[in-house]
């Protein structure tokens, strides 16, 4: 008998128009500043990244204007964004030890198992082949880690956590239904949209400077 599905929050990602606009916003809301990552030639984007564990943390993420276009839609819906477009928690990732049986267990079309590599980073992920996060953002991409350690281990502790990570869609039941059938494990809470509204994310952190809340700047 095969075993069940694990799954764990293993990172969060905010989008912007222009990284240096995620990373200022990000910087307003927690008092910290995030730490510079890398590109992914693939996607054409690059990132900023801020700690929130052991093997958590959170990605500013955007299209990098020196990068090449990809041939293939950017992640994490980054195509339709525009210069007016405000910073946003936009969509989660799971990690699993074995993508491909936990993608099978889902019950939903995650996307694509993609390879990816920044630096001497190498994982595999699930891209949607539009481009678009599923569900609005609150059903998690996948990712299985090729390369250790975990890439929060490398960043500087500046006191940063997550508490909880809240996820609202207008059906929070089918929602609850992928996340049990891969085996979600942690601080992930499902509410229902209030009516008429569509899907949103909210992230509580822990910080220095006491506790805050991401979602999308005002």
């Amino acid at each position: 008998m095969n075993p069940a599905p694990v799954s764990r929050i293993d990172h969060i990602a905010v989008t912007a128009p222009s990284l240096a606009l995620g990373a200022a916003w990000l910087e307003q809301v927690l008092g910290v500043a995030p730490q510079p990552g890398g590109e992914h030639p693939l996607m054409g984007t690059h990132n900023v990244l801020l700690r929130l564990g052991d093997d958590i943390y959170l990605e500013v993420i955007a299209a990098d204007p020196r990068a090449a276009a990809p041939a293939r839609p950017r992640w994490f819906g980054l195509d339709a964004l525009e210069p007016a477009s405000p910073p946003r928690v936009r969509n989660w990732i799971a990690r699993t030890t074995d993508i491909t049986a936990v993608l099978a267990a889902a019950g939903e079309k995650l996307g694509t198992v993609t390879e990816m590599q920044r630096g001497d980073l190498r994982w595999l992920i699930t891209i949607p082949d539009d481009g678009k996060p599923l569900m609005g953002g609150t059903a998690p991409a996948l990712i299985e880690w090729q390369t250790g350690p975990h890439p929060a281990s490398r960043l500087p502790d500046q006191g940063v956590r997550l508490q909880a990570l809240e996820l609202f869609h207008p059906r929070p039941h089918r929602l609850m239904a992928l996340l049990e059938a891969i085996g979600m494990q942690g601080p992930v809470r499902v509410r229902r949209s209030l009516q008429g509204q569509g899907s949103s994310l909210v992230a509580h952190v822990a910080t220095p400077h006491g506790p805050r809340s991401l979602s999308i700047a005002s």
